[in-house]
């Protein structure tokens, strides 16, 4: 009898550890995938639009190879959406300007893009995405009212924060993985092998190999008759407040 109650208590203890391990993966899933909408909604995709248009977005700028990504744009006649981070618009002011002069839509990346934004605490959190708007305003004049999350990361801070600061969530439906791969022809064929209207694409402005795919993208999408507008326009909401 005592044997039996040994193993049951040693399976007991097997179980509560196999529960609390797949409760912590299932955390680190729902916090790393915006995409899922568990803890926010997000604006993914808009399966809804009846034009060929999609949504190009690039995170991490503004830097110096956000002029070429710029030029490419004009080229084409594109608009584009940037999420910015709050360091590299007061490195890079004039950047920053010549993205809003061009039409193109701001929204806010965070202060200073820290790796350590699932463990950040709410109150920090608040204060990364205020200062970055605050910084937004000072030199652009504008309030920013989208939010795209570092590393994709939502977790139950980051959503009372957001309850707090007001901002909506951008997400995205086609994630291009520019910031990790370094074949150009891997990256644009996964853009495009399934483009449909609606999407919308990840990518980076402080990679260089995404200037060098951009141009290919673009006349991809020129040639097949779609557009790339900005985020808001995407799905008819407002950029700013």
């Amino acid at each position: 009898m005592g044997v039996i109650l040994v193993f049951f208590q040693f399976l007991s203890i097997w179980i509560l550890l196999l529960v609390v391990l797949v409760y912590l993966l299932f955390l680190l899933l729902v916090s790393t995938n915006v995409q899922w909408n568990f803890f926010v909604k997000a604006y993914n995709s808009n399966s809804r639009i009846e034009t060929r248009e999609i949504a190009l977005t690039f995170d991490d700028g503004p830097v110096e190879n956000t002029l070429q990504i710029l030029a490419l744009l004009k080229k084409f006649d594109m608009k584009a959406s940037f999420f910015c981070i709050g360091k590299h618009i007061q490195e890079n002011p004039a950047i920053f300007q010549q993205i809003i002069d061009e039409g193109h839509m701001i929204g806010n990346h965070t202060f200073s893009h820290t790796r350590k934004m699932g463990f950040l605490r709410t109150q920090k959190i608040i204060e990364e995405i205020n200062h970055c708007n605050d910084i937004a305003f000072e030199i652009g004049g504008i309030r920013l009212k989208t939010f795209r999350p570092p590393f994709g990361i939502i977790n139950p801070k980051v959503m009372r924060a957001l309850h707090i600061t007001g901002h909506q969530v951008i997400g995205w439906n086609v994630r291009s993985y520019d910031a990790v791969l370094n074949s150009k022809n891997f990256i644009l064929k996964r853009i495009i092998k399934n483009i449909k209207p609606g999407d919308v694409i990840l990518l980076h402005d402080n990679n260089l190999l995404t200037v060098e795919i951009l141009e290919q993208l673009l006349l991809f999408l020129q040639t097949n008759n779609y557009r790339s507008v900005r985020v808001d326009n995407l799905f008819q909401i407002d950029a700013y407040s």
